[in-house]
């Protein structure tokens, strides 16, 4: 087979690289030792990576291209590179969730959407940074460090999928496997220009289960949504092993993308009613929502979506599960956590029985709300983040301070509470660094989501780090 430039290979949307592997004008083995080698040579700088997959990787890219040779047919991920997250087990290798209480643990089987990439054709080279137990989202852990951010290496990738965004953002790999319990997938592809996808709660299976198993999500993170699509395609599907998943079909997401996103019904809301994003996002949203009239949608300014923020409800679900599952190494080895993750599981814990179910019933409601909201249209547009960029070594913005580990996003737990799906992106720039548009839609809604978002995404050109 024949090889290409490595620039050639970095700049290829996984779609064109799965296309050329077919076609046999670029090899797997040459797509598979390019992405190791930059993944290597960047790993210094942006610390993405938890562990490499060097020998495996090639071997899988060897049979993938003895396949090519045989005419055999080919999976739609046919020889393409790819990443996971370390919330994400893969068979053999260390599932150590960023902390150094589980530096030692060694996952036993893959995950069901590990073992559909690789079903696809899908080369896995490595795991990917993650802040601690998913907590966080920024992107540094205690076992793995500060991951940072291709666009600005003073500045985080966003978390906690920390090390999948800066591996794609990079041009390492087209696409990469992350997780969102509250936005973890949305907030690091806000930050670092790329476009992923919540799917509706349950249609990719969660296995082994979430520390927050009513909240977690695993999906996609790419260059482009057609990208996104084409991976989510693969990984979907119904698993007797998640209590929660998903039996209907997905739609068809590649043909959405070439769908268009005339005639949908929008609701463009800059605050959901609570939130308070910086001018210089709010503007670029603003463009956004303009930009997709001129798409022929009908686009109306919502200003209130939620009468209160549901962070309360969301932290309650959210840290009192992880704190629960980890009440042992709360109690034997908390010098060995972030003090900021286990002094949220701790006050997580703390809340009565009572309480708890109150926020229970509280998150239906809340769901319940947001079913009625979206019969009026068919997807919400936001922000994904109030903040266009922050400093590496922070939990928070500056000018959000007030907020915890997470309620400063705002704009993303809301989504992980109701359970329809949410995509995420590139709005724009400001100041030079990516802004994200979050477009979210009704309970199994992935087909509008995805055609808006890829026909937004449509209307203006890509931008990568010129570094990477």
């Amino acid at each position: 087979m024949s090889g290409d430039s490595s620039d050639d290979l970095s700049s290829m949307t996984a779609r064109e690289l799965a296309r050329q592997v077919s076609r046999r004008a670029v090899s797997p083995v040459e797509a598979t030792r390019r992405a190791l080698d930059r993944a290597g040579a960047a790993q210094g700088s942006l610390n993405a990576f938890t562990v490499l997959f060097a020998d495996q990787a090639l071997a899988a890219a060897r049979e993938a291209e003895a396949a090519v040779m045989r005419g055999d047919p080919l999976g739609p991920l046919h020889g393409v590179p790819i990443s996971v997250k370390d919330l994400i087990a893969v068979a053999g290798a260390p599932f150590t969730f960023g902390s150094r209480t589980m530096a030692h643990n060694i996952a036993t089987d893959d995950a069901p959407a590990v073992t559909r990439a690789r079903a696809a054709g899908a080369i896995v080279i490595g795991k990917t940074t993650t802040s601690e137990f998913g907590c966080k989202a920024v992107g540094d852990s205690p076992l793995n460090g500060i991951t940072r951010n291709p666009w600005d290496r003073g500045k985080t990738p966003g978390g906690s999928s920390a090390g999948a965004a800066a591996s794609v953002a990079a041009g390492i790999t087209p696409l990469a496997l992350g997780t969102d319990g509250g936005g973890s997938i949305r907030i690091p592809c806000c930050l670092t220009g790329l476009a992923g996808i919540k799917a509706h709660f349950g249609r990719v299976p969660v296995w082994p289960c979430s520390a927050a198993p009513t909240l977690s999500h695993v999906g996609p993170m790419a260059r482009t949504m057609a990208d996104a699509a084409l991976l989510l395609m693969a990984i979907a599907g119904y698993d007797a092993r998640d209590p929660f998943a998903v039996a209907s079909p997905l739609p068809d997401l590649m043909a959405a993308c070439e769908a268009g996103a005339a005639g949908l019904r929008i609701a463009y809301s800059r605050t959901l009613g609570y939130a308070r994003p910086d001018p210089a996002v709010a503007g670029v949203l603003d463009t956004a929502a303009k930009r997709f009239e001129a798409l022929g949608c009908a686009v109306e300014t919502v200003e209130t979506v939620f009468a209160t923020d549901p962070v309360e409800i969301w932290g309650a679900e959210f840290y009192a599960a992880i704190g629960t599952r980890l009440a042992p190494i709360l109690a034997g080895q908390r010098d060995q956590l972030d003090p900021a993750v286990a002094d949220l599981l701790e006050a997580a814990l703390r809340q009565d029985l009572r309480a708890y179910y109150t926020t229970v019933f509280e998150r239906y409601a809340l769901r319940e709300r947001m079913r009625i909201f979206l019969e009026r249209y068919d997807l919400l547009l936001s922000p994904v983040l109030p903040v266009a960029a922050l400093d590496v070594g922070k939990n928070l913005p500056d000018h959000h301070a007030d907020r915890n580990l997470v309620s400063w996003v705002y704009y993303t737990y809301p989504f992980n509470l109701t359970g329809q799906p949410a995509a995420t992106v590139c709005a724009g720039f400001a100041d030079g660094m990516p802004v994200g548009l979050q477009l979210v839609g009704r309970a199994l809604g992935e087909y509008d989501v995805v055609r808006a978002a890829a026909a937004f995404e449509a209307t203006q050109p890509m931008r990568w780090p010129s570094a990477f």
